[in-house]
């Protein structure tokens, strides 16, 4: 339940710091004192969207923050899913800065306004005095037809399987749109696969031929080089590795009587040995080497089949050919597949249907189910409220589509008189009818629902005198099991309230501001018997005030 709420620089109000109890809380105050300002502000921290507009002084931030008592609420899982610290008391805190942009904390943990409105909607439902006009819209019915056959698992159940349905005919139908473009494109796809898969296309093999290449273009030249370079080294009497080993030999005649021949003699050896196997490298790579025109021309048409492929897709490497290849494919093969793959995703839209079916049906028979009950409970709340003669129907159809809550459409019918045929909300009751019928399902959805905490916005409209009393009656019986919060302008239904709350204007300084009191037992004397009587309390009223408190 709301334990307390803190408001600081929203619209008329500087400062407010209201304590709530459990059972029946009441709030009065004159047209215009700032009953609706206390549930603008309280929407904040339910998620509704805010700009500076809000702000009282535009130089300061607006700080809207709530304490929730949620120890007897099974919210750890949803706070555990939401990487929130769970606590048995949890704060909830808006704050919208000098230039409008907001920021929201659960507990001191930022998070997105999605996340405050599925943890609020699970905290506090708020009904205002303009509400009576969702009666007339066909998912309201439902809701409060699902909330009063307490089938949230079934429905939580079906949404799942909603959402694979139509995410598989999605799927169904891209599939089939995509297959006359990609049977046109096949031919095209093909040629090109084929025309690549014909190259035999190779990794890093553009520099293997190009070096190919030169070595054949140039083979002749290659070839006198090594020649050249044998002949020099060790081709002859005259060549290098003869001449050394003279020197070598001439060098080692005089070992014996200078040292340092010794040392000459063996790095000349060594320059032999290295150039003598030179030598014989060269010799060997020019026998390798062969005058082969006819390759040369199969490396250059190789070449130029490949350069041909790159310049035509413009691509710069092999390696993008490769890639492109095996894209086309892939391509290639799932246009080869595509009836295939789209009879089994029928298959499989079929399979998620025909679970989707039997789930609404489900849903379809719960809701039968408990719908004459349903209407009977309303009928007597209604008669308890003085439409004597009063009837209400839910309607449900069969829709041939799927929606997001099954393939019911619901409808409640109602006539207030006898005789009178039973007929759509909105073309039958007025305005204090709407407003007993809300009550009257408010008061089921309390029944059937674990929320903590219900706001009733003036849900009077319409009604006074003994009609008010016994909606006072019904609003206080709905406090027994939950934290409820009226906003009334009726001393009948004030009357009923454990604890009572004014709200009034506070002129006292240069700007006016709006307050709010928990009255004391003998100011809310005085307060009932303004209601009763106006500005001037009388003692009537004050007598008839008194009299209405003694009745609870």
């Amino acid at each position: 339940m709301l334990r307390n709420l803190h408001i600081q620089n929203y619209a008329l109000i500087d400062l407010l710091d209201i304590e709530f109890h459990k059972g029946l809380n009441i709030i009065t105050g004159e047209t215009g004192a700032g009953k609706s300002i206390l549930l603008g502000a309280l929407g904040l921290i339910l998620g509704q969207r805010a700009d500076s507009s809000v702000l009282k002084d535009t130089s300061k931030s607006c700080v809207v923050e709530g304490l929730f008592d949620i120890s007897t609420y099974d919210l750890k899982r949803f706070f555990a899913d939401n990487d929130l610290d769970y606590y048995d008391s949890t704060i909830i805190r808006r704050q919208i800065n000098e230039a409008g942009k907001s920021r929201a904390f659960v507990n001191e943990v930022p998070v997105t306004l999605n996340v405050l409105k599925e943890l609020s909607s699970k905290l506090i439902d708020i009904h205002s005095q303009h509400e009576s006009l969702l009666l007339g819209t066909g998912h309201f019915q439902l809701t409060v037809l699902d909330s009063f056959a307490g089938i949230a698992p079934s429905i939580a159940e079906y949404s799942i399987l909603y959402a694979k349905y139509r995410e598989a005919r999605e799927k169904l139908e891209l599939l089939e749109q995509n297959l006359a473009k990609d049977k046109a494109d096949f031919d095209y796809y093909n040629h090109q696969l084929q025309e690549l898969n014909e190259a035999k296309l190779k990794l890093g093999e553009v520099p293997e031929l190009e070096d190919l290449q030169k070595k054949l273009t140039h083979a002749e030249e290659i070839k006198s080089a090594l020649t050249l370079t044998h002949e020099a080294l060790n081709g002859g009497e005259a060549a290098i590795v003869s001449v050394i080993r003279e020197a070598e030999t001439a060098l080692k005649r005089i070992e014996g009587f200078y040292a340092s021949a010794k040392l000459l003699a063996d790095r000349l050896e060594s320059c032999r040995i290295e150039l003598r196997d030179i030598a014989t490298e060269a010799e060997a790579q020019n026998i390798s080497i062969e005058l082969d025109p006819e390759q040369l021309e199969q490396v250059s048409l190789r070449l130029d089949r490949l350069f041909m492929l790159l310049q035509k897709h413009r691509l710069s490497s092999v390696d993008e050919l490769i890639a492109l290849r095996d894209d086309l494919d892939a391509r290639v093969a799932s246009i080869s597949n595509a009836d295939y793959n789209i009879e089994q995703q029928r298959k499989e839209l079929e399979q998620v249907r025909a679970k989707l079916t039997d789930s609404a049906s489900k849903l379809s028979k719960a809701r039968a189910k408990v719908a004459p009950a349903m209407e009977k409970q309303v009928v007597e709340i209604l008669d308890e409220l003085g439409i004597k003669f009063g009837n209400f129907k839910v309607d449900i159809r069969q829709s041939s589509e799927f929606h997001a809550w099954g393939t019911d459409m619901v409808q409640f019918l109602f006539s207030a008189n006898k005789a009178m045929p039973l007929q759509d909300l909105s073309k039958t009751a007025s305005g204090g009818e709407l407003s007993r019928l809300m009550l009257s399902l408010k008061s089921l959805m309390a029944q059937s629902s674990n929320l903590p905490t219900i706001i009733f916005d003036e849900i009077d409209t319409g009604v006074s005198g003994e009609i008010a009393d016994k909606m006072g009656r019904i609003i206080n019986r709905m406090s027994t099991g939950m934290q409820v919060i009226n906003i009334t302008h009726l001393p009948q239904i004030a009357s009923k309230g454990k604890h009572h709350y004014m709200v009034y204007k506070d002129h006292s300084t240069s700007v006016s501001a709006t307050r709010i009191k928990e009255l004391s037992a003998d100011e809310r004397v005085v307060e009932i018997a303004k209601m009763l009587s106006g500005e001037t309390v009388t003692d009537a009223a004050l007598s008839n005030a008194k009299a209405l408190l003694s009745k609870e």
